[in-house]
């Protein structure tokens, strides 16, 4: 317990001056010194030090963030913790926990000399998670949330952008928390390209020198929409990578069953949605399962499944006019894809889309 005394009073005093920074700094020391004995009080102990407490608030303080000298716009943001839940395949799911365990073992592996930098890079399509992944890795260890939209650096004069993405990474250094790297493509082009301007790789420069000064214990992840745009020096510094596609059938179904907030007994419903949904990703399933849920709230009404499905058959097979409009052609379509190609019986589909098997067959029947 004598061991803590220097950090308590620290702590205290940080507490009691309203220094935000200095107060999370040595409330991390002292989380670890209670996770020797009380795991389970040492992460709510973290969840609290996330909080923005009220005598910090009442206190007028507020942490400065960097800005463009220029236009005076943040560089960098802080984000909370996600609410809403993780979505991964079976890779992407070990390979977050494998990422989460190495921080969380830092020390132990540092003494056997096989630690490694906490680097995480997320490539794939938009609206795939990959922002809510670096939300959950901050949440799952307790450290603040830095968000940084490369793309936005590179809106000033060039000359400032290597300024500004070094006054992000001598802002982060020290702070005991995860740096999140948006748009990395933005700034991280291949450095061999003619066409770039010399300034510009000098930029990719600076991005490397920022992540090669943190320290060991500091967690970096970075996102891109186009892997294939990356500097490989870039991609050397990030030892773990998650590459998301667009969600496969199962995990649709399971996107569709969160968002629409249906239990097992519509199982039907979340079959056929996620059938209908190939090639859309789970930033689009959230958004139609949330209006859908919104139209059905709003007129008190159960939600309208088939109205989910009937909009998404228009926007796949272009059919002009409205859906009202177009209710047979629109239903044998989905007739079509569904018994086609997914194998969902006829009966199933009948009692889908409310309707007898004999219009089912009719349907599968009509050129």
């Amino acid at each position: 317990m004598s061991l803590l005394v220097p950090d308590l009073v620290e702590f205290a005093d940080a507490a009691l001056a309203a220094d935000y920074t200095r107060l999370r700094r040595v409330g991390q020391r002292l989380s670890k010194a209670i996770e020797v004995e009380d795991p389970e009080g040492a992460r709510r102990f973290r969840l609290v030090l996330n909080k923005k407490g009220v005598p910090l608030q009442a206190s007028g303080f507020t942490e400065m963030l960097p800005v463009d000298n220029k236009s005076r716009l943040p560089l960098i943001e802080e984000q909370p913790w996600p609410d809403a839940p993780l979505f991964l395949d079976s890779a992407g799911n070990e390979q977050f926990a494998a990422f989460l365990v190495d921080i969380k073992n830092h020390d132990k592996l540092a003494a056997a000399g096989i630690a490694s930098k906490h680097s995480l890079m997320l490539a794939g399509p938009p609206g795939t998670g990959k922002t809510l992944l670096a939300g959950h890795v901050a949440a799952q260890l307790g450290r603040k949330l830095y968000v940084v939209r490369l793309d936005s650096l590179i809106s000033s004069l060039l000359g400032d952008t290597a300024k500004n993405i070094r006054s992000v990474f001598d802002f982060v250094a020290g702070k005991n928390a995860v740096l999140f790297l948006d748009e990395l493509d933005a700034v991280a082009k291949m450095r061999d390209d003619r066409a770039e301007l010399g300034e510009l790789k000098r930029v990719v420069n600076t991005v490397i020198q920022g992540i090669d000064s943190l320290d060991a214990s500091a967690v970096v992840i970075a996102a891109t929409n186009h892997a294939q745009m990356l500097d490989s020096a870039i991609w050397r510094r990030f030892h773990y990578k998650i590459m998301f596609t667009l969600p496969d059938l199962d995990l649709r179904t399971e996107l569709w069953s969160h968002f629409l907030q249906i239990g097992p007994d519509q199982a039907l419903v979340c079959r056929v949605l996620s059938a209908l949904s190939e090639g859309q990703s789970g930033a689009d399933i959230e958004q139609r399962a949330f209006a859908a849920r919104r139209r059905a709230a709003l007129n008190s009404l159960p939600i309208d499944a088939v109205a989910i499905a009937e909009s998404m058959t228009l926007e796949n097979h272009k059919i002009s006019g409205t859906v009202h409009g177009n209710t047979n052609e629109v239903r044998r379509r989905i007739t079509r894809e569904l018994v086609s190609n997914h194998n969902i019986s006829q009966a199933d589909v009948g009692r889908f889309l409310g309707i007898s098997r004999q219009a089912v067959s009719t349907y599968l029947k009509v050129s």
